[in-house]
């Protein structure tokens, strides 16, 4: 999901500018209608939704006037795919609270990978996150919640402050267990602010102690929702385009 879509219109379906365009995906479960944006008589613009599941959905690309039917102008397919980034955002939500998959993910630290690789891996796990269908009762600190907070372990607010995944870290203290696991230490000693603290993100250290911490900066063109029940309405910034997405 939120990755730029572009159509390419036909001659013939180059229309007047009181014509309306959307884009309706349809899964096997799930339907998304996205609004588009004219970047010019023969093209539109939208965004992805990011979808429950990877399948093949049918795309229809339908035309709106007022006082007039809708028109179904093209149909197409498209296809969900399970990426390396799917596959890493998943491996971690399974490691909640499991510690020997979390000592695991301490490799990553030690190998020192390049900032710009960091960079697109906090991008994209952090987005599959973000569409990833967590189960019901999911926490950051994993699943015993005999544990208290005097009892040192390794979370995944440790592995994100580790490695200074600022997008991750935000999306984790929104979630159940996220502002907990601030304070927890690890076999170390150590806390996520201290980690922080520690290997000098000061933007991911800024993030975990201020109350009043904005989302990063990089996130403000993505989709945020702006309402929520049987069906989920996301505004994406960037191009003003929205999406709605129902249960079919």
């Amino acid at each position: 999901g939120d990755c730029v879509i572009t159509v390419q219109l036909t001659e013939e379906d180059k229309v007047e500018d009181d014509v309306v365009f959307y884009l309706i995906f349809t899964g096997s479960t799930v339907q998304h209608c996205t609004s588009t944006r004219k970047i010019n008589p023969g093209s539109l613009e939208t965004i992805a939704p990011g979808h429950d599941c990877c399948e093949t959905v049918k795309v229809a690309l339908c035309a709106s006037k007022e006082g007039h039917p809708v028109l179904v102008v093209a149909e197409e397919s498209f296809q969900f795919i399970q990426d390396e980034a799917y596959d890493a955002a998943q491996f971690l939500a399974t490691c909640a609270g499991n510690q020997q998959a979390l000592n695991f993910t301490r490799f990553l630290d030690r190998s020192r990978p390049p900032a710009t690789d960091v960079e697109f891996l906090d991008e994209k796990v952090a987005l599959a996150f973000r569409h990833l269908k967590l189960p019901p009762g999911w926490n950051v600190l994993g699943a015993d919640q005999s544990l208290n907070e005097n009892t040192p372990r390794e979370t995944l607010m440790h592995f994100a402050a580790r490695l200074g995944l600022l997008r991750l870290t935000w999306f984790l203290l929104q979630q159940p267990g996220g502002r907990g696991a601030l304070s927890i230490h690890n076999s170390e000693g150590a806390t996520p602010v201290s980690l922080a603290l520690e290997r000098g993100y000061l933007k991911l250290h800024q993030l975990l102690t201020e109350e009043e911490a904005r989302e990063p900066d990089s996130w403000s063109t993505l989709s945020h929702t702006v309402h929520a029940g049987d069906y989920c309405v996301k505004h994406h910034r960037g191009l003003d385009v929205y999406m709605l997405t129902a249960e079919t």
